[in-house]
């Protein structure tokens, strides 16, 4: 079959492989019908995260058709269409009772080195380093799918792969995202990142009934999709941050923030950044937190940070007197994407939202490497790649 595969930093090649096949009698083997490329994969491509090894499978947002299954799987049969959540869950160990699928006790089946390096494992993650279990990603004609009566969604006839594809993922993230800042009808949402998550933490922001949301980028496209949804757009190279900010909220800031970008924050000439891009090239710091910082200073006391943004190692200056004198409330985490995803079908089905808007260019596996580029440089008004195999 064919795959993208990760040979290096900047280096992603569309490989000749072997077949995936039963391993377990969990199993189910899909056949890719869709796959996107996500910013999180950026991190990878960009050389961020630690953990990857030439040669491995890339991608955690696919759907597909069953193809073969394992003699224990029960819920699947062949031909059902389902999306895979990029976290891994058994269902069985006490985090998943409690909901917590991403931090799944079992998935890992690297959980000496992800012990070693997170103090505790956290679950296992398609197509994302040797940390998370080292398991071949969804940018491929065929994917291994291990306790497949547990973490895919059976997708009911009549729904596109183009309205479904995002539940494995981003939308689940940016609801999230929302979700963690328990939304009041007199909040205001600011959020940092106008990108795939960041348009749907707009969009699940919105429906959650906040008082107005804000979204921050410098990317035209990004910022126009955002308004489209009813945000207010802040370009952080044309005005201040802080000032607009302040001006939206009599002073007070916003009760909720949210970090839409993650480790490779872009701040224009903002001196933090420059210092954050000197260490980072010297190897003193591994991510930039400018937008850490800029939400802990201008969140409103007592307010909230949400963080869905991916963090991958070390960070420098972050100003965490600010946060507990000013009583903020951080909450953080890769996405527990099974917890979320009966009631986002529920609302694609019914119309409230249609997660396709996102889509801006589409292609084929062996576009994949080129596509890459456009992603990651924000080429010809990329916001999201959907690649069908």
């Amino acid at each position: 079959m064919k795959a993208l595969r990760w040979h290096g930093k900047h280096d992603i090649r569309c490989d000749s492989v072997p077949d995936p096949r039963i391993e377990d009698d969990r199993d189910v083997i899909i056949k890719t019908t869709s796959c996107a490329i996500c910013g999180s994969d950026l991190h990878l491509y960009d050389g961020f995260m630690p953990g990857m090894e030439s040669g491995d499978i890339m991608g955690h947002e696919f759907m597909g058709e069953v193809m073969e299954i394992g003699r224990d799987v029960k819920k699947l049969k062949v031909g059902d269409r389902v999306v895979v959540p990029f976290t891994i869950v058994c269902g069985e160990c006490e985090q998943c009772r409690r909901s917590n699928f991403s931090v799944c006790e079992r998935t890992n089946r690297n959980k000496k080195v992800g012990d070693a390096v997170f103090g505790h494992t956290t679950a296992g993650l398609y197509g994302y380093t040797h940390l998370t279990g080292g398991y071949a990603g969804g940018q491929a004609e065929f994917v291994r799918v291990p306790y497949a009566d547990v973490g895919p969604v059976k997708i009911p006839n009549g729904l596109t792969d183009d309205q479904v594809l995002f539940l494995g993922d981003i939308f689940p993230t940016g609801w999230q995202a929302a979700v963690q800042c328990d939304i009041e009808p007199t909040d205001t949402v600011a959020i940092w990142g106008a990108g795939p998550v960041g348009q749907f933490c707009v969009r699940s922001a919105i429906l959650l009934g906040a008082r107005q949301v804000v979204v921050i980028d410098r990317v035209p496209e990004r910022l126009s999709m955002a308004a489209a949804a009813g945000a207010i757009t802040i370009n952080f190279e044309e005005e201040s941050v802080v000032e607009r900010l302040n001006e939206l909220t009599r002073g007070k800031g916003p009760e909720k923030c949210i970090d839409a970008v993650g480790l490779e924050a872009h701040a224009g000439s903002s001196i933090d950044s420059m210092i954050d891009r000197a260490k980072q090239a010297v190897m003193l710091e591994s991510d930039r937190p400018h937008v850490l910082r800029e939400m802990m200073y201008v969140c409103r006391p007592a307010g909230t940070l949400s963080v869905p943004g991916v963090y991958g190692g070390l960070i420098d200056k972050v100003p965490f007197g600010m946060a507990m004198n000013k009583g903020l409330t951080i909450r953080m985490g890769q996405t527990h994407v099974n917890r979320w995803t009966d009631d986002l079908l529920r609302r694609i089905e019914e119309g409230q939202i249609d997660p396709s808007f996102v889509i801006t260019h589409r292609g084929k596996l062996e576009d994949g490497p080129a596509l890459y580029d456009t992603f990651r440089d924000k080429q010809d008004g990329c916001i999201k790649v959907v690649l069908q195999p």
